[in-house]
Protein backbone atom coordinates (compact mmCIF):
# COMPACT_ATOMS: atom_id res chain seq x y z
CA UNK A 1 0.00 0.00 0.00
CA UNK A 2 1.16 3.51 -0.77
CA UNK A 3 1.34 6.14 1.95
CA UNK A 4 -0.56 9.41 1.79
CA UNK A 5 2.12 11.13 -0.28
CA UNK A 6 2.43 12.33 -3.84
CA UNK A 7 1.18 9.79 -6.31
CA UNK A 8 1.65 9.60 -10.08
CA UNK A 9 -1.40 8.62 -12.12
CA UNK A 10 -1.48 7.74 -15.82
CA UNK A 11 -4.77 8.73 -17.44
CA UNK A 12 -5.40 7.18 -20.86
CA UNK A 13 -7.57 8.65 -23.60
CA UNK A 14 -7.20 12.30 -22.55
CA UNK A 15 -8.40 13.34 -26.00
CA UNK A 16 -11.87 11.97 -25.13
CA UNK A 17 -14.48 13.30 -22.75
CA UNK A 18 -14.04 10.57 -20.12
CA UNK A 19 -10.27 11.04 -19.92
CA UNK A 20 -10.68 14.80 -19.68
CA UNK A 21 -13.27 14.34 -16.94
CA UNK A 22 -10.92 12.08 -14.98
CA UNK A 23 -8.09 14.61 -15.28
CA UNK A 24 -10.47 17.32 -14.06
CA UNK A 25 -11.43 15.09 -11.10
CA UNK A 26 -7.78 14.44 -10.22
CA UNK A 27 -6.95 18.14 -10.32
CA UNK A 28 -9.31 18.59 -7.38
CA UNK A 29 -6.79 16.65 -5.29
CA UNK A 30 -3.47 17.68 -3.82
CA UNK A 31 -0.34 15.57 -4.20
CA UNK A 32 -1.33 13.96 -7.51
CA UNK A 33 0.91 14.15 -10.57
CA UNK A 34 -1.12 13.52 -13.72
CA UNK A 35 0.41 11.99 -16.85
CA UNK A 36 -1.81 11.93 -19.93
CA UNK A 37 -1.79 9.39 -22.77
CA UNK A 38 -3.56 9.55 -26.12
CA UNK A 39 -3.21 8.49 -29.76
CA UNK A 40 -3.52 12.12 -30.84
CA UNK A 41 -0.35 14.12 -30.10
CA UNK A 42 -2.51 17.28 -30.14
CA UNK A 43 -5.18 15.90 -27.78
CA UNK A 44 -6.80 18.75 -25.89
CA UNK A 45 -6.52 16.96 -22.54
CA UNK A 46 -2.75 17.28 -22.60
CA UNK A 47 -3.11 20.93 -21.49
CA UNK A 48 -4.47 19.84 -18.10
CA UNK A 49 -1.78 17.20 -17.43
CA UNK A 50 1.62 17.70 -15.86
CA UNK A 51 3.16 15.46 -18.51
CA UNK A 52 1.83 13.98 -21.74
CA UNK A 53 2.82 11.12 -24.01
CA UNK A 54 1.38 10.27 -27.43
CA UNK A 55 0.86 6.60 -28.21
CA UNK A 56 3.06 5.23 -30.99
CA UNK A 57 1.57 4.06 -34.27
CA UNK A 58 1.47 0.44 -33.18
CA UNK A 59 -1.29 -2.12 -32.92
CA UNK A 60 -2.12 -3.11 -29.33
CA UNK A 61 -1.31 -6.70 -30.34
CA UNK A 62 2.27 -5.73 -31.23
CA UNK A 63 4.66 -6.70 -28.38
CA UNK A 64 6.39 -3.36 -28.94
CA UNK A 65 3.23 -1.63 -27.68
CA UNK A 66 3.50 -3.31 -24.28
CA UNK A 67 7.18 -2.44 -24.14
CA UNK A 68 6.25 1.17 -24.81
CA UNK A 69 3.73 1.12 -21.95
CA UNK A 70 6.14 -0.54 -19.50
CA UNK A 71 8.87 1.95 -20.33
CA UNK A 72 6.42 4.84 -19.87
CA UNK A 73 5.26 3.51 -16.51
CA UNK A 74 8.85 3.17 -15.30
CA UNK A 75 10.04 6.50 -16.67
CA UNK A 76 7.17 8.46 -15.12
CA UNK A 77 7.17 6.36 -11.90
CA UNK A 78 3.47 5.65 -12.34
CA UNK A 79 1.62 4.29 -9.29
CA UNK A 80 -1.85 3.93 -10.82
CA UNK A 81 -3.28 3.63 -14.33
CA UNK A 82 -6.82 4.87 -14.99
CA UNK A 83 -7.94 3.47 -18.39
CA UNK A 84 -10.58 5.85 -19.73
CA UNK A 85 -11.53 4.42 -23.11
CA UNK A 86 -12.92 0.97 -23.78
CA UNK A 87 -10.01 -0.15 -25.95
CA UNK A 88 -7.59 0.56 -23.11
CA UNK A 89 -9.80 -1.22 -20.58
CA UNK A 90 -9.84 -4.31 -22.81
CA UNK A 91 -6.09 -4.17 -23.40
CA UNK A 92 -5.09 -3.76 -19.76
CA UNK A 93 -7.58 -6.45 -18.77
CA UNK A 94 -5.81 -9.00 -20.98
CA UNK A 95 -2.41 -7.92 -19.59
CA UNK A 96 -3.19 -7.90 -15.87
CA UNK A 97 -0.27 -10.13 -14.91
CA UNK A 98 2.21 -8.13 -16.99
CA UNK A 99 1.43 -4.84 -15.28
CA UNK A 100 1.06 -6.41 -11.84
CA UNK A 101 4.59 -7.80 -12.25
CA UNK A 102 5.74 -4.24 -13.00
CA UNK A 103 4.32 -3.16 -9.63
CA UNK A 104 1.75 -0.80 -11.10
CA UNK A 105 -1.89 -0.76 -10.02
CA UNK A 106 -4.50 -0.58 -12.77
CA UNK A 107 -8.07 0.45 -11.99
CA UNK A 108 -9.83 -2.48 -13.64
CA UNK A 109 -13.23 -3.97 -12.95
CA UNK A 110 -13.95 -7.68 -12.64
CA UNK A 111 -12.72 -9.39 -15.81
CA UNK A 112 -15.91 -11.43 -16.26
CA UNK A 113 -18.05 -8.29 -16.02
CA UNK A 114 -15.81 -6.41 -18.47
CA UNK A 115 -16.27 -9.14 -21.06
CA UNK A 116 -19.96 -9.63 -20.36
CA UNK A 117 -20.73 -5.93 -20.77
CA UNK A 118 -19.02 -5.88 -24.18
CA UNK A 119 -22.01 -7.71 -25.67
CA UNK A 120 -25.49 -6.47 -24.73
CA UNK A 121 -27.11 -9.73 -25.80
CA UNK A 122 -24.81 -11.71 -23.52
CA UNK A 123 -25.62 -9.29 -20.70
CA UNK A 124 -29.34 -9.73 -21.42
CA UNK A 125 -28.96 -13.51 -21.18
CA UNK A 126 -27.02 -13.17 -17.92
CA UNK A 127 -29.79 -11.03 -16.41
CA UNK A 128 -32.41 -13.64 -17.36
CA UNK A 129 -30.31 -16.46 -15.89
CA UNK A 130 -29.91 -14.51 -12.65
CA UNK A 131 -33.65 -13.78 -12.42
CA UNK A 132 -33.03 -10.03 -12.64
CA UNK A 133 -35.34 -7.65 -14.57
CA UNK A 134 -34.36 -7.56 -18.23
CA UNK A 135 -35.83 -5.47 -21.02
CA UNK A 136 -37.48 -7.87 -23.50
CA UNK A 137 -34.96 -8.35 -26.31
CA UNK A 138 -34.67 -10.34 -29.51
CA UNK A 139 -32.33 -11.25 -32.36
CA UNK A 140 -35.27 -11.73 -34.74
CA UNK A 141 -34.95 -10.28 -38.22
CA UNK A 142 -38.47 -11.38 -39.19
CA UNK A 143 -41.03 -8.61 -38.59
CA UNK A 144 -43.90 -10.76 -37.37
CA UNK A 145 -41.61 -12.73 -35.07
CA UNK A 146 -40.14 -9.53 -33.62
CA UNK A 147 -43.61 -8.12 -32.91
CA UNK A 148 -44.72 -11.38 -31.32
CA UNK A 149 -41.69 -11.38 -29.01
CA UNK A 150 -41.47 -7.67 -28.16
CA UNK A 151 -44.88 -6.14 -28.74
CA UNK A 152 -45.95 -3.30 -31.05
CA UNK A 153 -43.63 -0.90 -32.85
CA UNK A 154 -41.65 1.23 -32.47
CA UNK A 155 -38.87 -1.10 -31.36
CA UNK A 156 -35.32 -0.11 -30.51
CA UNK A 157 -32.45 -1.44 -32.61
CA UNK A 158 -29.07 -1.23 -30.92
CA UNK A 159 -25.63 -2.66 -31.68
CA UNK A 160 -24.80 -5.61 -29.46
CA UNK A 161 -21.26 -4.27 -29.12
CA UNK A 162 -20.82 -0.56 -28.56
CA UNK A 163 -21.45 2.18 -26.03
CA UNK A 164 -22.74 5.71 -25.62
CA UNK A 165 -25.92 5.03 -27.60
CA UNK A 166 -23.99 5.02 -30.87
CA UNK A 167 -25.80 3.25 -33.69
CA UNK A 168 -29.19 3.06 -31.97
CA UNK A 169 -32.30 3.62 -34.08
CA UNK A 170 -36.05 3.24 -33.82
CA UNK A 171 -37.60 0.53 -35.97
CA UNK A 172 -41.07 1.55 -37.11
CA UNK A 173 -41.88 -1.08 -39.74
CA UNK A 174 -40.66 -4.12 -41.64
CA UNK A 175 -38.58 -2.03 -44.05
CA UNK A 176 -36.77 -0.38 -41.12
CA UNK A 177 -36.08 -3.79 -39.59
CA UNK A 178 -34.54 -5.22 -42.75
CA UNK A 179 -32.40 -2.12 -43.23
CA UNK A 180 -31.04 -2.21 -39.68
CA UNK A 181 -30.45 -5.98 -39.84
CA UNK A 182 -28.40 -5.58 -43.03
CA UNK A 183 -26.54 -2.58 -41.62
CA UNK A 184 -25.50 -4.25 -38.34
CA UNK A 185 -25.09 -7.87 -39.41
CA UNK A 186 -24.13 -9.99 -36.40
CA UNK A 187 -23.97 -6.82 -34.27
CA UNK A 188 -27.77 -6.52 -34.34
CA UNK A 189 -30.38 -6.81 -31.60
CA UNK A 190 -33.84 -5.44 -30.85
CA UNK A 191 -35.43 -4.32 -27.60
CA UNK A 192 -38.85 -3.23 -26.49
CA UNK A 193 -38.88 0.56 -26.11
CA UNK A 194 -39.09 1.10 -22.35
CA UNK A 195 -40.11 4.32 -20.63
CA UNK A 196 -39.35 7.82 -21.81
CA UNK A 197 -36.23 9.97 -22.10
CA UNK A 198 -37.22 12.05 -19.06
CA UNK A 199 -37.05 8.93 -16.86
CA UNK A 200 -33.47 8.00 -17.73
CA UNK A 201 -30.79 7.73 -15.06
CA UNK A 202 -27.03 7.29 -14.97
CA UNK A 203 -25.68 5.89 -11.72
CA UNK A 204 -22.12 5.71 -10.47
CA UNK A 205 -20.99 3.46 -7.66
CA UNK A 206 -17.71 2.02 -6.45
CA UNK A 207 -17.72 -1.77 -6.20
CA UNK A 208 -15.68 -3.61 -3.58
CA UNK A 209 -15.57 -6.94 -5.44
CA UNK A 210 -17.55 -8.88 -2.83
CA UNK A 211 -21.06 -7.97 -3.91
CA UNK A 212 -21.10 -4.72 -1.96
CA UNK A 213 -20.39 -1.16 -2.97
CA UNK A 214 -20.53 2.47 -2.01
CA UNK A 215 -23.91 4.16 -1.96
CA UNK A 216 -24.92 4.95 -5.56
CA UNK A 217 -24.58 8.48 -6.94
CA UNK A 218 -27.71 9.00 -9.07
CA UNK A 219 -28.14 11.53 -11.86
CA UNK A 220 -31.36 11.92 -13.83
CA UNK A 221 -30.17 12.93 -17.28
CA UNK A 222 -31.42 14.45 -20.51
CA UNK A 223 -29.47 14.04 -23.73
CA UNK A 224 -29.65 16.75 -26.39
CA UNK A 225 -29.72 16.15 -30.17
CA UNK A 226 -26.83 13.89 -31.14
CA UNK A 227 -25.58 13.92 -27.56
CA UNK A 228 -24.06 17.38 -28.15
CA UNK A 229 -25.65 18.78 -24.98
CA UNK A 230 -26.18 16.99 -21.72
CA UNK A 231 -28.21 18.03 -18.70
CA UNK A 232 -28.73 16.29 -15.40
CA UNK A 233 -29.92 16.77 -11.86
CA UNK A 234 -28.70 14.88 -8.83
CA UNK A 235 -31.13 12.59 -7.02
CA UNK A 236 -30.70 12.31 -3.25
CA UNK A 237 -32.35 8.92 -3.07
CA UNK A 238 -34.52 6.64 -5.18
CA UNK A 239 -35.69 3.31 -3.70
CA UNK A 240 -36.31 1.70 -7.11
CA UNK A 241 -32.87 2.53 -8.46
CA UNK A 242 -31.08 1.79 -5.20
CA UNK A 243 -32.76 -1.61 -4.99
CA UNK A 244 -31.82 -2.38 -8.62
CA UNK A 245 -28.21 -1.33 -7.98
CA UNK A 246 -28.03 -3.53 -4.89
CA UNK A 247 -29.30 -6.59 -6.77
CA UNK A 248 -27.00 -6.05 -9.75
CA UNK A 249 -23.98 -5.46 -7.52
CA UNK A 250 -24.69 -8.52 -5.38
CA UNK A 251 -24.82 -10.69 -8.51
CA UNK A 252 -22.09 -9.24 -10.74
CA UNK A 253 -19.66 -8.18 -7.96
CA UNK A 254 -18.13 -5.16 -9.70
CA UNK A 255 -14.73 -3.83 -8.68
CA UNK A 256 -14.02 -0.11 -8.70
CA UNK A 257 -15.82 2.56 -10.77
CA UNK A 258 -19.01 1.12 -12.24
CA UNK A 259 -21.79 2.81 -14.18
CA UNK A 260 -25.36 1.50 -14.41
CA UNK A 261 -27.85 3.14 -16.76
CA UNK A 262 -31.60 2.79 -16.22
CA UNK A 263 -34.99 3.82 -17.44
CA UNK A 264 -37.93 3.73 -15.05
CA UNK A 265 -41.25 2.34 -16.25
CA UNK A 266 -44.10 0.24 -14.86
CA UNK A 267 -42.84 0.58 -11.30
CA UNK A 268 -39.38 -0.81 -12.09
CA UNK A 269 -35.89 0.42 -12.87
CA UNK A 270 -34.88 -1.30 -16.11
CA UNK A 271 -31.18 -1.72 -16.83
CA UNK A 272 -30.11 -0.24 -20.17
CA UNK A 273 -26.44 -1.14 -19.91
CA UNK A 274 -23.49 -1.58 -17.57
CA UNK A 275 -20.24 0.30 -18.12
CA UNK A 276 -17.69 -1.48 -15.88
CA UNK A 277 -15.34 1.49 -15.96
CA UNK A 278 -15.19 5.23 -15.50
CA UNK A 279 -17.99 6.91 -17.46
CA UNK A 280 -18.68 10.19 -19.22
CA UNK A 281 -20.35 11.81 -16.20
CA UNK A 282 -17.28 11.28 -13.98
CA UNK A 283 -16.40 14.99 -13.63
CA UNK A 284 -19.99 15.97 -12.81
CA UNK A 285 -20.18 13.37 -10.07
CA UNK A 286 -16.82 14.55 -8.72
CA UNK A 287 -18.18 18.11 -8.50
CA UNK A 288 -21.13 16.81 -6.47
CA UNK A 289 -19.09 14.81 -3.96
CA UNK A 290 -18.45 11.45 -5.66
CA UNK A 291 -14.87 11.57 -6.95
CA UNK A 292 -14.19 8.17 -8.51
CA UNK A 293 -10.61 9.09 -9.42
CA UNK A 294 -9.83 9.83 -5.78
CA UNK A 295 -11.69 6.69 -4.71
CA UNK A 296 -9.60 4.64 -7.15
CA UNK A 297 -6.39 5.93 -5.57
CA UNK A 298 -7.67 4.94 -2.13
CA UNK A 299 -8.88 1.50 -3.22
CA UNK A 300 -6.28 0.33 -5.73
CA UNK A 301 -3.20 1.95 -4.16
CA UNK A 302 -3.99 2.23 -0.45
CA UNK A 303 -6.34 -0.67 0.15
CA UNK A 304 -9.16 1.48 1.52
CA UNK A 305 -12.86 1.02 0.80
CA UNK A 306 -14.10 4.42 -0.34
CA UNK A 307 -17.64 5.50 0.46
CA UNK A 308 -19.99 8.21 -0.75
CA UNK A 309 -19.95 10.71 2.10
CA UNK A 310 -21.71 13.72 0.60
CA UNK A 311 -23.91 13.99 -2.48
CA UNK A 312 -24.84 17.55 -3.30
CA UNK A 313 -28.14 18.69 -4.74
CA UNK A 314 -27.54 20.32 -8.11
CA UNK A 315 -28.58 20.82 -11.69
CA UNK A 316 -25.77 20.19 -14.16
CA UNK A 317 -25.14 21.00 -17.81
CA UNK A 318 -22.43 20.04 -20.25
CA UNK A 319 -21.79 22.27 -23.25
CA UNK A 320 -19.36 22.74 -26.11
CA UNK A 321 -16.55 25.26 -25.65
CA UNK A 322 -13.77 26.51 -27.91
CA UNK A 323 -10.02 26.32 -27.28
CA UNK A 324 -7.78 28.50 -29.43
CA UNK A 325 -3.97 28.47 -29.53
CA UNK A 326 -2.68 31.49 -31.42
CA UNK A 327 0.42 30.84 -33.52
Amino acid sequence: MLPDAEISVLVTGVGAIIGQGVVKSLRRLSGVRIVGLDRDPEAFGRHACYAFQAKPSLLETDPAFDRFLLELLEREAIDLVLPCIEQDVFHFDTRRELFAAAGVAVALNDSRLINLARDKWSLHQALLEAGLPAIPSSLATDWEQALAQLGPAPLLCKPRRGSGGRGQALVEDEEDLHYQARKHGDNFMLQRLIGTADEEYTVGLFGYGDGRSSRPAILQRTLGPGGATWRARSVAGDPLIESACEALTAHFRPVGPTNYQFRKADGRAWLLEINPRLSASVSLRAALGFNEAAMSIDFFCRGRRPALADWRAARCARYIEDHVEYL
